[in-house]
């Protein structure tokens, strides 16, 4: 039996964007992205049958040990005052998602100064597999394993649709071994993050350097020492990125080591009495996603 580990953020905005925004609750508030949550984890619950889950938070989404490596880490997504740049109508309804959450008693957890993404990790490699890791974010990619079976469930495609991402899966998107994304992503850069990479060398060229080398500190090594495995203008770009190449792993590696509390994984069992999930459901008019996820938890 499997774990789902679920980038929730990642979730409640394809839920967000992908359902329509005339969904609002009997008073008004907008609905959209907790309907679209439900629906997309009763579907995922059915279709993978795991006996664990999790919902893992931002502890934060901008972690200290990262921006003061790089202060440019995810700044492309701060508003302002400095916050996080949520739509209007999506900020309220988290709270009233994660209230339901647990009242259905879902795992949820949320570390601080750390990443949903650092808990995933960690919760990865030490959890045994079947692994399914739900996101429509590319960093983690990093963390799919085929012994240790674990995959990511990646929607980018929009929120109805899901693709079951592999070793082959990357080697077939991205040209380069399965087990070196990472790596990849280190030179290649990550625009949605605000990462830079190597300055000079795109996609292409990653992936040229991807497949000579398992480490960054290869890559530098090779380049100062002319190997031929890189051009001449991929060492002079190399050289030139040193500096950053120095902090590149640790702001693109998640976390393994995130300090998780002690906490049960298993599905919700049945309550004894779904009245307040029923009240919270006819409060703010969420209709057929409660009873889907009801449905898809055996209850």
């Amino acid at each position: 039996m499997s774990l789902l580990l679920i980038d929730s953020a990642s979730l409640w905005y394809r839920a967000y964007y992908g359902m329509p925004d005339t969904l609002v609750s009997p008073d008004g508030i907008p609905i959209n992205a907790i309907r679209g949550f439900l629906d997309m984890t009763a579907r995922l619950i059915t279709q993978y049958q795991p006996n664990r889950i999790v919902a893992c938070l931002e502890g934060d989404w901008r972690p200290t040990w990262r921006t003061d490596l790089f202060p440019g880490y995810k700044a492309n997504r701060v508003d302002e005052e400095g916050e996080e740049d949520e739509p209007d109508t999506l900020a309220p309804q988290i709270p009233l998602l994660l209230d339901l959450l647990d009242l259905f008693g879902f795992p949820m957890v949320g570390v601080d100064n750390y990443e949903a993404d650092d808990l995933i990790a960690t919760f990865s490699i030490n959890e045994s597999g079947p692994i399914h890791i739900v996101t429509g974010d590319r960093d983690l990619f990093q963390l799919v394993d085929d012994e240790r079976r674990v995959r990511v469930i990646y929607l980018a495609k929009g929120f109805s649709q899901q693709e079951v991402v592999d070793r082959n899966w990357i080697a077939a998107k991205y040209g380069i071994p399965g087990d070196r994304y990472a790596l990849f992503a280190m030179i290649r850069g990550d625009a949605s993050d605000g990462l830079p990479g190597v300055r000079g060398i795109g996609e292409k060229g990653a992936a040229v350097i991807a497949n000579a080398f398992t480490t960054i500190e290869q890559v530098l090594e090779a380049a100062h020492h002319d190997d031929e495995r890189l051009t001449p203008l991929l060492r002079k770009r190399l050289i030139e990125g040193s500096d950053y190449i120095a902090i590149a792993p640790k702001l693109v590696h998640c976390a393994l080591d995130v300090p998780l509390p002690q906490m049960t994984l298993n599905l919700p069992p049945a309550p004894k009495d779904l009245s307040e999930i029923y009240a919270f459901k006819e409060r703010y008019g969420l209709g057929a996603s409660v009873d889907r996820l009801i449905a898809a938890l055996g209850w």
